[in-house]
């Protein structure tokens, strides 16, 4: 039987106007929606602080027993799960299961999080029982992207509620299903009491309420850095904590002893999987200069062999940009890049929504596809001479999230490593990554750090509260 049905997949009333979910590959209709209003919000805060008290004060294992529920039903429905992340996201079929591996995993490792040693006994100058604790936040929001709207929504979703909050998820109205309404669904047959989990697709209104709430004292944000800004600035308003997941502009170094027949796959993936639509991809390839004219012409032909196409109807490598906006901001870089002296060596062509994979020779600090977040397929390379130059164009940037470092000897990757500022590092790696078990998060303009996975997860959806215990009452001077 499946989890979600057009007709009736919005499991709560709001009261905004309608909206359409399509298919960016073909603008087919994929069923209504109703978008959340600030009313809306304000209404699902009150009725999950409600419900959160009872939460919180459930055992661990029940929780624990509904995250790996969870985890479970991510599995078993994931057929149909996946149709809905190929067809409204635009993904691939690898990419959609890659999503749904971590969902699962997200909430297996989030019930593990349930019974995890709350605290500890601190030594006091008093006779007294001194202990940290702990304890559920209370309502948290969260507003996830478009980009892998399933894992950006379920790595914050899982852990605030195994922690015994409740959640308000605001998800992009372009994937409201696969980033929210699946995740509703799966937690609702779960065992996941009513009013903890409020699906609020919606726009920036919505957003703005969801920040505004006195009742919701942490945000997690996952989007672009103009965005997160405007979240943070309005989180420190209300006194709020903010976890911000931003934009990023990653380098992957390519060191003179590659190996260019193993690089070049690993680094066409960095730049174009899911359309480079993530904010990890590799936006900028440093290639040593007695490497560079090879690796150019070879990720060139590399991109030129890559299918294009409907994800859903065919077998293609890549799928479509999620809508017109975003394909035009792509190919505005690309073109202002050319006109500020790049050369186009593979793609920097569209058909409908369907961009071709691009690299671009001759890029530098004026390159505007270089030096900005492209958020889309396009690989420019840039060459250097010595380890010293690597690091300081690596450095070169307001973003600081994901890097890769490509050499024979991993040693020497560590040690340049240590002189770039970024929040994840992967030797002989490409810069896209992800493990439920793992921190994740950046620097910078890329965000406030490490907010997601394992213990950064206890930090980040619980308050610490201090706690004494007396035998007797204290005496006082007076």
């Amino acid at each position: 039987m499946p989890l979600l049905d057009t007709r009736t997949w919005q499991p709560r009333t709001l009261t905004g106007p309608g909206y359409t979910v399509t298919e960016p590959a073909t603008g087919q209709a994929l069923g209504p929606l109703t978008l959340a209003t600030p009313e809306d919000v304000t209404a699902a805060a009150g009725s999950a602080a409600t419900a959160q008290r009872e939460w919180a004060r459930a055992p661990h294992f029940t929780r624990a027993a509904v995250l790996r529920k969870a985890g479970d039903l991510f599995t078993a429905h994931a057929a149909e799960l996946r149709e809905w992340l190929v067809r409204e996201s635009g993904s691939v079929p690898g990419k959609a299961d890659f999503e749904l591996h971590v969902a699962a995993q997200e909430c297996y490792e989030a019930a593990a999080l349930a019974s995890r040693p709350a605290g500890q006994v601190l030594p006091s100058e008093a006779p007294r029982l001194s202990y940290t604790r702990r304890v559920p936040a209370g309502v948290v929001g969260v507003i996830s992207p478009f980009n892998a709207p399933l894992i950006l929504s379920i790595r914050s979703v899982a852990p605030a509620l195994a922690l015994g909050n409740a959640v308000l998820l605001k998800p992009d109205p372009r994937t409201a299903v696969c980033g929210g309404l699946s995740l509703a669904a799966v937690f609702a047959a779960a065992g996941l009491p009513q009013d903890l989990l409020h699906v609020l697709p919606g726009g920036p209104d919505a957003g703005q309420a969801l920040v505004a709430d006195p009742r919701v004292p942490i945000i997690s944000f996952t989007g672009s850095t103009a965005a997160g800004r405007a979240v943070g600035e309005a989180a420190g308003r209300h006194l709020k904590r903010a976890h911000l997941e931003l934009g990023g502009n990653s380098a992957m170094i390519v060191l003179e002893d590659a190996d260019l027949d193993a690089v070049i796959s690993t680094a066409a993936w960095g730049s174009f999987f899911h359309q480079g639509q993530i904010c990890m991809t590799t936006g900028r390839h440093l290639v040593h200069a007695s490497l560079y004219d090879e690796y150019v012409e070879r990720l060139a032909a590399k991109a030129d062999s890559l299918a294009v196409g409907d994800p859903y109807r065919g077998h293609v490598h890549l799928g479509p940009i999620i809508d017109s906006g975003q394909l035009a901001k792509i190919n505005g870089l690309v073109e202002s890049s050319k006109a500020a002296g790049a050369k186009v060596v593979a793609g920097g062509t569209y058909d409908r929504l369907f961009y071709r994979p691009t690299v671009l020779a001759h890029v530098g600090d004026h390159t505007p596809a270089y030096t900005e977040e492209v958020f889309g397929p396009v690989a420019p390379v840039r060459s250097f001479t010595t380890a010293d130059e690597a690091a300081a164009l690596a450095a070169r940037s307001p973003y600081g999230l994901s890097l890769g470092i490509v050499t024979r000897d991993p040693a020497r990757g560590l040690d340049l490593a240590e002189r770039i500022p970024t929040g994840i590092v992967h030797i002989n790696d490409q810069t896209v990554n992800d493990e439920a078990v793992a921190p994740f998060g950046g620097v910078a303009a890329s965000g406030t750090g490490a907010r997601f996975g394992g213990e950064a997860n206890l930090e980040a959806f619980t308050e610490l509260r201090w706690t004494t215990v007396r035998g007797d009452v204290a005496p006082y001077p007076f």
